[in-house]
């Protein structure tokens, strides 16, 4: 039925085709009395028909309630039976070589353990996993020789998040491939010898931060890869909608294991890739049962679990749990023994069992039932041993990958199952230990050797395990044009990053001058004045498209409601509705090109957004310019590590912290003060933070962040600015002058000529009682000069480079000949200025918001903190009376 609010799109079906419903699970079922289930079928069908589809349901949910009461699994509905999702296949059906695949695999196999065991050996405890790649190569390998696309084809290619902890399997593979030699394979983990040069060592994990042309997307951080896969698979909608970039053929894939599915952001967003129907997303879960410490789920059943999870929120499922070896047992199950054997035994067990020799699963398993013992007494224990999972069986990849690509309407994510460390030996294979062995002993050595089938490239002989050797395929073999023409064919590489646009039109300077004029009489906050300058930046004719602004649910909070009506809010389905203001100026417009992104409560998935719009000049070779607006407390501190992460992926964007500092937001209290949030971005070394106080300052400094990320001379980082919202009659940039606004530190005013001099240093809200101060100081004879720091983490790094060329800092230069006392006052803790004290030959005495945040108003938490005009005032006088006692009892010094 199609939803009557509104028609379905056409590219979004509302029954996808092969989607798992009642009828597949029904399929898989053993039907012990067709007769009677026939009789079932008709008797609702002729209800239906007769009485209407209001009392079929109301018989359906009479029925449900009565499963309830016998204790019938209601999960069935959104879970299906313990088997394979799709039709069994045959060896005949893969389009491949499937012998010259297995070679390549266990080529690529090799090479990843001989990376990580001589990196250990050469530097014990370096690290580098084993069984993550074990358990996912042959799904990376079907991926690579039949469907993950290369940028040659389009200049897009497919984007694939590979697992960060399989790391060792992608460069093997290409190291096979010739793109990486053996000195590379010898820099795993061990970077620093080549920093500076133009071969970087191999990163521990996928880091494009450390190899700018080779990763493309950083995932080792538990969780995130999958949340920023889903707004990736968005962003290419989204350009697209909006006439930008074509991407009708790029699909986002994200490799991910069952245990990390545990990380609220692995699953977090699932909703809104089943809203959005992006069937350009594929999840390929690598379902080994195992997380570091044991089980995922010892007890119970992590696929089915899975299943459900991801099915409710609205994707198609594939299973992938059985090789095709499994069909001829699962065609002689007539009475359901074995699937139900399957289904009812736990996670643990099935662990075990892949430790454990064919006999013994012969007595364990099939010998709890004289069914399921006929079932394989055609089998020799060594045949029931290799009965492989869904996840090592390429025939029956390929043919969940195929329909992952055909299904439309919904994202698709395939639970692949599989053995952690599978290949890699008894001490290895499935134990609870996998995780942290890094080494191997001769004789495991010789143990995976053979079970690779490598013996005529390895020799008979005991191998050496402080350094096994890397295997090449020759020049010319069926193996090396094999994986030619497997990447070829796809077009190119990957894992390839490449950053290749044409210059992009910058603003007018215009838009930015605007405010050094001041707002005359008006009152206005930095926030409002930022809202203006985007605004201005989404009109422009030549850059406004490239513009994207994002906001978690709090854009009237920051005054952006204006653009929901101007620009739209996106959504890839339109509005189907009529807004509850649809009649005023201002009101809710939502559209399928709409330009903003408004996220609802998830600065998670903002930070994902953001990442996927700022590394567009590299993914799509497109620019967009994402614009984040929310509070500050929930930035650095709630998404501190999906920030690190878009810097780890060399996004580049402006992050906006409104509401910020310890005493701005009346009466919210302690959870949502922002006092530390500089601090902890001081931290990012890939971060520009500035706490401007002024709206001339904002403007100078998003001028400049336009020009450094997109400029002539582009750099891949990204700005952070606090915003306030207290409204003040904003100045004119007199004495400031632009180039010391970005250094950091700006002069505001000079003092009046008087005998006693000080020197007053402001930062973001804390200017108006800091200038307060000065003037009640002024009019006392004492002559105040006023500086604006912007950014005492600009200050900082510019001084450690200063020290290490034994030259004056800026800072210094600046701050160092003025007399009398130095204060500097901040609405953030004092932890923020001292950063630069220790570039300072004189003493700063600095006021700040240490402590815990309170509810109250302005003025209270001010003077409650010491940060008031009157607490100014005081720090001063009392400094000026201290430097005089100092004169009196030391008359030479003075």
């Amino acid at each position: 039925m199609r939803d009557p609010s509104g028609p379905t799109p056409t590219n979004r079906p509302t029954v996808p085709s092969n989607n798992q419903s009642f009828v597949g699970q029904l399929r898989q079922l053993i039907d012990t009395d067709p007769e009677a289930t026939a009789g079932w079928r008709d008797a609702l069908r002729a209800t239906v028909e007769h009485e209407g589809i209001q009392r079929g349901r109301y018989l359906l949910m009479s029925l449900l309630e009565q499963s309830r009461d016998l204790g019938i699994d209601l999960m069935e509905s959104i879970s299906t039976p313990y088997l394979n999702s799709l039709e069994p296949g045959a060896p005949g059906t893969f389009p491949g070589d499937l012998a010259l695949e297995k070679r390549i695999r266990a080529l690529v196999r090799w090479n990843a353990v001989a990376m990580v065991v001589r990196a250990n050996n050469r530097s014990p405890g370096i690290g580098g996993h084993l069984a993550t790649y074990a358990s996912a190569a042959s799904l990376y390998e079907v991926g690579f020789n039949h469907f993950f696309r290369g940028k040659d084809l389009d200049g897009l290619g497919d984007q694939v998040y590979f697992q960060g902890h399989a790391s060792p399997g992608i460069y093997a593979r290409a190291f096979l491939e010739g793109r990486l030699d053996e000195d590379d394979l010898e820099h795993f983990r061990a970077e620093a010898s080549r920093v500076g040069t133009d071969h970087p060592g191999l990163s521990s994990y996928p880091h494009p931060r450390l190899m700018p042309e080779f990763w493309e997307f950083p995932t080792v951080s538990m969780g995130l890869g999958p949340l920023s896969a889903i707004y990736q698979a968005r962003h290419n909608r989204y350009v697209a909608a909006r006439g930008l970039c074509e991407t009708s053929n790029a699909r986002v894939w994200a490799f991910l294991g069952d245990g990390e599915c545990d990380e609220p952001e692995a699953l977090g967003a699932l909703g809104l890739a089943a809203r959005e129907g992006l069937d350009n997303l594929t999840f390929v879960v690598s379902c080994n049962l195992q997380r570091l410490d044991g089980p995922v789920r010892g007890n119970g059943k992590v696929i089915q679990e899975l299943e459900a999870t991801f099915r409710g929120a609205g994707w198609n499922v594939i299973k992938v749990l059985w090789g095709h070896q499994w069909d001829t047992l699962f065609s002689r199950d007539h009475d359901g023994v074995l699937v139900n054997k399957l289904t009812v035994t736990p996670d643990g067990e099935f662990q075990r069992w892949a430790t454990l020799p064919g006999a013994v699963i012969r007595r364990e398993f099939f010998g709890t039932d004289p069914r399921l013992a006929a079932l394989v007494e055609d089998l020799t224990d060594r045949q029931i041993e290799q009965l492989p999972r869904g996840g090592h069986d390429p025939i029956s990849i390929h043919a969940a990958f195929s329909a992952a690509i055909a299904h439309q309407g919904q994202p698709t994510v395939i639970l692949a199952h599989t053995v952690k460390g599978w290949a890699l030996g008894a001490r290895v294979e499935a134990r609870n230990s996998t995780h942290q062995i890094k080494k191997m002993t001769a004789g495991e050595l010789g143990e995976l050797r053979d079970r690779l089938g490598l013996r005529d490239l390895l020799g008979e002989e005991p191998l050496d395990t402080a350094e096994p050797p890397y295997l090449r395929v020759p020049v010319g073999s069926p193996e090396q044009r094999y994986l030619e023409d497997a990447r070829r064919s796809l077009g190119g590489p990957l894992p390839s990053r490449r950053v290749n646009h044409a210059p992009i039109t910058l603003p007018s300077a215009m838009v930015f001058t605007q405010f050094e004029s001041g707002s005359g009489t008006l009152e206005v906050s930095t926030t409002a004045a930022f809202v203006r300058l985007l605004r201005d930046l989404l009109r422009d004719p030549d850059f406004g498209a490239r513009v994207v602004p994002i906001v978690p649910d709090e854009g009237r909070t920051f005054g952006l409601d204006p653009l929901f009506s101007e620009f739209g809010i996106y959504t890839s389905l339109g509005q189907r509705y009529t807004p509850v203001d649809a009649g005023m100026m201002l009101s809710y417009r939502e559209a399928a090109d709409g330009q903003v992104l408004e996220e609802g409560i998830t600065e998670a998935g903002c930070v994902a957004a953001f990442q996927a719009a700022g590394t567009s000049y590299a993914t799509l070779g497109y620019p967009t310019v994402p614009f984040y607006l929310f509070y500050a407390m929930f930035g650095l501190q709630r998404t501190g590590d999906a920030i690190w992460q878009l810097g780890d992926a060399r996004a580049k964007g402006f992050m906006l912290g409104g509401t910020a500092g310890r005493t701005t937001l009346m009466g919210e209290g302690l959870q949502h003060q922002d006092g530390h949030s500089h601090l902890l971005a001081a931290a990012y070394p890939y971060l520009r933070a500035y706490d401007p106080a002024f709206a001339y300052e904002v403007a100078a400094i998003i001028h400049h962040g336009l020009d450094e990320m997109y400029g002539d001379n582009p750099q891949d980082v990204a700005y952070y600015l606090t915003l306030y919202n207290e409204p003040f009659v904003q100045p004119a940039s007199g004495a400031s002058i632009a180039a010391d606004i970005v250094r950091g530190l700006s002069l505001f005013r000079l003092a009046p000529t008087a005998r006693q001099q000080a020197t007053i240093v402001f930062s973001g809200s804390a200017a108006s009682e800091a200038i307060a101060a000065a003037d009640e100081l002024n009019d006392h004879g004492i002559g105040v000069t006023l500086f604006s720091a912007t950014s005492y983490k600009a200050l900082r790094e510019e001084a450690l480079d200063a020290r290490a060329q034994h030259r004056q800092s800026f800072v210094s230069s600046m701050l160092d000949h003025l007399p009398g006392p130095l204060v500097a006052v901040s609405d953030y803790v004092t932890l923020v200025p001292d950063q630069i004290s220790p570039f300072l030959n004189r003493p700063m005495t600095v006021l700040g918001t240490d402590g815990v945040g309170l509810s109250d108003n302005r003025q209270a938490l001010r003077e409650h903190f010491g940060i008031d005009q009157a607490a100014i005032v005081r720090t001063v006088r009392h400094l000026l009376d201290e430097e005089a006692g100092t004169r009196r009892e030391n008359p030479q010094t003075s």
